[in-house]
């Protein structure tokens, strides 16, 4: 039959129906393109043979080569095993087998030359292999001439199957040898030429069978850097549609709504927020569409910055609106706002889960006639009947947390599409969001506001519990009120930690009433309840809020001066350092107090020192992009772009995004079209990326 890429792997010697369902199930490989993909994530050294008398249990995987000299198998009925005697002509050892024995006996042949490969151990002082992998010596033109021997990530129920890393190595051959001559350029030649960048078919060779460790490393570069230059070719190509297609409201004037609130402020704006609101006044005063990202840490100023830019639509006679994942968000946005814009012409409506009939349908008549300026609310605002008259501004807050489906349906509100303003307070590593939000312009608010000390963070193991306590008591003596956050809600049989209902019992027995007042927040409770108690928090009748990560945003009371993290090893950095970022907002000095257990893995005890460390977001969301790796970027919030990543790394390969977003750039900006002869390659490969991607090119 002829093969092609798109020829199911179920023909291929070996495979078979049962198998090819089972590859699909377990690792998602269905066709020989899939296979050809797949890429091994380490290799190991075959080109040294070791004598036996070299060889020890800590080497790990050793190759030997020599024969085998006898043959017997050991045991009762339940616990036979086939031993034998292998040697490379001077020194010999014994050679397990607990499965497979009637199999192998076959297939053995005493005084025959093999090779073996596989890890060394002990056994009644001697040294032994136990289920090695045993190969007469290689005459395979392909996998022979490899001195690196792949392995594949696989699953236990693939080698249940028999799917063993031996069976890869074969099948990855056996394509090898079919689809060689078929394989398809993906790069054009200039830039594989000025980059120095290995052909597709001798990358493809070399990370499957690689001819050394400098081939395996040019495979591995342009592999990589193939992966990384589509990505950024695909976003920088809806960016430019955008930018050429979609025309958006020119916002020239600056009015009433936006001097009133301007006048109220206490006190100057930091440069960073005039650069930010200066680079937003550009965008809205061009006649296109804007779609800039706003990052900035806790606390730096980034809802003043909406605010104002907001303000500045209303004043062109639009309607904004501000989308916040939480209710309790919602309230904050509105009661600040509120007071940021008092007595003046803007008239401003809230709109959440809880909000009643009533009001929504007076909220519903003034946005359609326009008496309603300015809506905050949660994904309650893209409910059907919430229209608008005139939308033109868009605000959505800690973006992450809704998925691109969410966000058209709010863009859809309007004939005309809105100017968008999507904001996080979690610090995005530079090479994630070129790739995340690489469609989108991006604005860094780097500065805290003045008078904000820093705040000091102390790690402490449960043995110091009572020191932290005679802390905190202090604290509240002192007038300040505090935090203690717990990672989980309800008692977990896996998970032996520290618990909100635990914790609170622990409490309110270390802090009794009436000499202290404890409030208890978490996610199951119901709105009305949870509003209450972070009203009184709030308004400092409680002096400690024990809660989940729920306050992890949406929470702003200044007096609060000390945040406890329990069980801190749970957390991620960048959530400890969004938890961290509730303290800080007043004049007082704040903690962030990290308690955990006293054994820690390495990487526990490294993000609890980093955070002991630095204060600065961006560092620690670096760190935690080394320590964790990109997580799943193919989650809701980034349905709509197109990205695969099989070989890269966003973590490891930030030079090579950083040259792979340039190369793209500079296509896009000489040929957006593609119409250049050694350009018009790249099409195929774009089409076939964005065949199963909805097109959200005018989305933020």
């Amino acid at each position: 039959m002829l093969f092609s890429l798109d020829t199911n792997i179920q023909f291929i010697n070996g495979v078979g129906p049962r198998r090819a369902a089972l590859l699909k199930k377990e690792i998602g490989i269905e066709t020989l393109g899939d296979l050809i993909t797949f890429y091994p994530f380490r290799y190991i050294d075959r080109s040294r043979f070791w004598a036996i008398r070299e060889v020890h249990p800590d080497m790990g995987y050793v190759q030997l080569r020599g024969r085998f000299t006898s043959m017997s198998i050991v045991g009762e009925a339940n616990k036979r095993r086939l031993v034998m005697i292998f040697t490379d002509g001077i020194g010999e050892m014994e050679v397990v087998f607990f499965k497979g024995i009637s199999w192998i006996q076959k297939r053995i042949v005493m005084g025959n030359e093999y090779t073996l490969f596989g890890k060394v151990s002990v056994f009644h002082e001697s040294i032994n292999m136990v289920h090695p992998e045993v190969e007469p010596p290689s005459t395979d033109p392909i996998r022979g001439t490899a001195t690196l021997q792949a392995l594949y990530p696989s699953t236990e129920a693939l080698r249940n199957n028999g799917i063993s890393q031996k069976f890869f190595s074969r099948i990855q051959a056996d394509v090898w040898v079919k689809m060689a001559d078929r394989l398809e350029e993906t790069l054009p030649a200039p830039l594989r030429q000025s980059q120095k960048l290995v052909s597709k078919t001798i990358a493809l060779k070399n990370i499957h069978f690689p001819e050394s460790n400098v081939m395996l490393a040019e495979a591995q570069r342009r592999l990589k850097f193939e992966e990384l230059f589509y990505i950024q070719l695909d976003l920088l190509k809806q960016k430019s549609i955008r930018h050429i297609q979609i025309k958006g409201a020119r916002l020239l004037r600056i009015g009433a709504h936006f001097h009133h609130c301007f006048a109220l402020l206490p006190f100057e704006l930091t440069n960073a927020q005039k650069r930010v609101i200066k680079e937003i006044r550009n965008d809205v005063g061009s006649g296109k569409q804007m779609n800039r990202l706003l990052q900035g840490d806790v606390g730096s100023g980034k809802t003043l910055v909406a605010l104002l830019s907001a303000l500045i639509a209303i004043d062109n006679g639009l309607q904004a609106c501000i989308m916040v994942p939480t209710e309790i968000l919602a309230q904050q946005h509105f009661a600040s706002i509120s007071k940021m814009t008092a007595g003046g012409p803007t008239v401003i409506g809230l709109l959440t889960g809880s909000t009643k009939a009533s009001e929504r349908k007076m909220l519903a008549q003034k946005l359609l006639d326009g008496s309603m300026h300015l809506l905050i609310g949660t994904h309650a605002l893209i409910e059907e009947q919430v229209q608008f008259s005139r939308l033109g501004f868009v605000v959505i807050d800690e973006q992450h947390r809704f998925g691109v489906d969410q966000r058209a349906r709010l863009w859809a509100k309007n004939p005309t599409p809105p100017h968008i303003l999507v904001m996080t307070a979690t610090p995005i590593p530079r090479t994630l969001a070129m790739t995340l939000y690489g469609d989108l312009d991006v604005s860094v608010i780097d500065q805290l506001p003045p008078g904000r000390q820093p705040i000091k963070s102390l790690h402490f193991h449960d043995s110091r519990r009572t020191h932290v306590y005679g802390f905190m008591k202090e604290q509240i003596e002192k007038g300040h009120q505090i935090y203690v956050v717990y990672p989980l809600i309800k008692e977990s049989e896996k998970i032996d930690f520290q618990n909100l209902e635990q914790g609170y019992q622990t409490i309110l027995q270390a802090f009794p009433k009436p000499a202290y007042q404890t409030s208890v927040v978490h996610g199951q409770q119901k709105a009305p309840e949870k509003a209450s108690y972070m009203e009184l928090f709030a308004q400092g009748k409680t002096d400690i809020m024990v809660a989940t990560s729920v306050i992890e945003v949406g929470v702003d009371v200044p007096n609060a001066s000390v945040m406890v993290i329990e069980s801190a090893e749970r957390f991620g950095l960048s959530q400890l350092h969004q938890l961290r970022g509730r303290v800080g907002r007043g004049p007082a000095q704040s903690y962030c107090i990290l308690l955990t257990g006293n054994k820690l893995t390495k990487e526990a005890r490294q993000r609890m020192e980093l955070m002991c460390a630095t204060n600065d977001g961006f560092e620690i969301a670096e760190a935690d992009l080394r320590l964790r790796g990109p997580g799943d970027m193919e989650g809701t919030q980034q349905s709509g772009l197109a990205i695969d990543l099989k070989i890269a790394n966003i973590a490891k390969d930030g030079q090579l995004l950083e040259l792979a977003r340039r190369i793209a750039q500079q296509i896009i900006d000489i040929d957006p079209q593609f119409q250049l002869p050694e350009n018009k390659i790249l099409i195929p490969k774009l089409q076939r990326l964005r065949k199963n991607v909805v097109d959200y090119s005018r989305i933020s």
